[in-house]
């Protein structure tokens, strides 16, 4: 069976953060295809254009990171109603400098958790703006705003209702679909597809 290495951000930097809780509730719940990788983010600087002639090690190690990855999971909560700035800074560095965008043609999921009642939603609708410009294709359907609940995830990953598993199940096996579809269609010699490096 064929194997998809998924690397995955998480948009706190919080040690006790409930999204790296359902980070490893979704891994996991995660088809044995997929083969995650955390994409850390916590040491990079704030960008700016001043770095682009020369990135530091972090900007390079978090854009070879994504490079590597078939696809890239995003897991985040939201912060007054928008993405968190330590993972908008992320995204940032992995899309510059101009003509290196390294989240062109990768297979994105967007999901987080929250404790209030719409679970990340109004962060993830600004994510969907900023990866359509990206040219980061995204799983739309299921969309999964979760709202957390320590009786429902224990800290160790477990998700002890069943139809919150169930969820979180079938949301992972949409995304490695949706990531297989992706690369099936973005591969060398596919109808339609034109010169894979234009995009990068």
């Amino acid at each position: 069976m064929a194997t998809y290495k998924i690397g995955y951000l998480i948009g706190s930097l919080a040690s006790a953060s409930i999204n790296r809780t359902l980070s490893t509730a979704l891994i996991k719940l995660a088809p044995a295809e997929l083969e995650f990788t955390e994409i850390p983010i916590r040491d990079l600087p704030l960008y700016n254009s001043d770095y682009d002639a020369d990135f530091p090690a972090a900007g390079r190690a978090l854009k070879a990171a994504i490079d590597a990855s078939d696809g890239i999971l995003f897991v985040s909560p939201e912060y007054n109603r928008s993405i968190p700035g330590a993972l908008k800074n992320a995204i940032d560095w992995g899309s510059r400098p101009w003509g290196t965008n390294s989240f062109a043609r990768k297979p994105t999921g967007i999901i987080g958790a929250s404790p209030g009642g719409i679970g990340t939603a109004v962060m993830q609708s600004s994510m969907r703006s900023v990866l359509s410009f990206l040219d980061a294709p995204q799983l739309n359907s299921p969309e999964a705003y979760i709202q957390f609940s320590a009786d429902v995830f224990t800290p160790d990953g477990e998700v002890t209702n069943e139809g919150t598993r169930t969820f979180l199940r079938h949301y992972m096996e949409e995304y490695s679909a949706f990531v297989q579809r992706v690369l099936a269609a973005n591969a060398p010699g596919h109808i339609g597809d034109d010169d894979p490096g234009s995009r990068k």
